[in-house]
């Protein structure tokens, strides 16, 4: 007996649902895997105004262009569903190329339990990323506060005076840096964000470490 027109509308809409759901649950999983799979494609391609790590110290004041300055602003934003109070310590910096920069972000858990976080960055305008050192950060690395822990998070820069000599960026004068913190994958999965997402998503994202 061949099914109904009601029938077959139903196992289409049903076919339908579960398709949308596995694409949700597929996102929630991505949103926590974001940030190492954003870490190692920067790192491969440089992409989005991401900075140089590490490598050598500033090297001074260019003595060509002794007078030559950047204003440097730094930016802060915390993903939802982490329970963080995060800010930069201090307002624009005025920075001669070649010279380094010491500044300061400040977060604080404002939650019941430790929690775990990790921080990406980039700097904008985008064409800057290559001139731009740091070589001290809190990027990358998991990060754990306890309840009511405050902590001030140094970072370490410097701005390569190449960057005057370049057409893409020697008009340049306000180069701003910001960090965005997200709680980590382990540090969901263990207090549940992800298992309350499905299971399937919480399976598959371990799957992926």
């Amino acid at each position: 007996m061949e099914p109904t027109r009601t029938e077959t509308l139903a196992r289409r809409n049903r076919r339908t649902a579960f398709g949308v759901g596995g694409v949700v649950l597929g996102m929630v999983g991505l949103a926590y895997a974001s940030v190492p799979l954003y870490d190692l494609f920067c790192r491969a391609t440089g992409y989005g105004g991401t900075v140089q790590v590490g490598g050598p110290a500033a090297p001074g004041a260019d003595q060509a262009m002794p007078g030559r300055a950047v204003t440097v602003r730094f930016n802060a934003n915390t993903a939802p569903g982490l329970p963080w109070r995060f800010a930069p310590g201090q307002g624009p910096m005025p920075l001669r190329l070649g010279d380094e920069g010491v500044a300061f972000y400040q977060a604080s858990n404002t939650g019941a339990t430790a929690v775990t976080g990790v921080a990406t960055y980039n700097v904008t305008p985008a064409n800057v990323g290559k001139y731009f050192h740091k070589t001290a950060c809190f990027c990358f690395e998991e990060q754990t506060l306890e309840p009511g822990q405050r902590v001030d998070m140094p970072l370490t820069f410097w701005l390569d005076p190449q960057m005057a000599k370049d057409p893409a960026t020697r008009d340049i004068h306000t180069i701003t840096i910001s960090y965005s913190f997200f709680r980590s994958l382990d540090d969901a999965d263990r207090n549940g964000a992800l298992a309350n997402a499905g299971a399937h998503v919480g399976a598959a994202s371990r799957a992926t470490q």
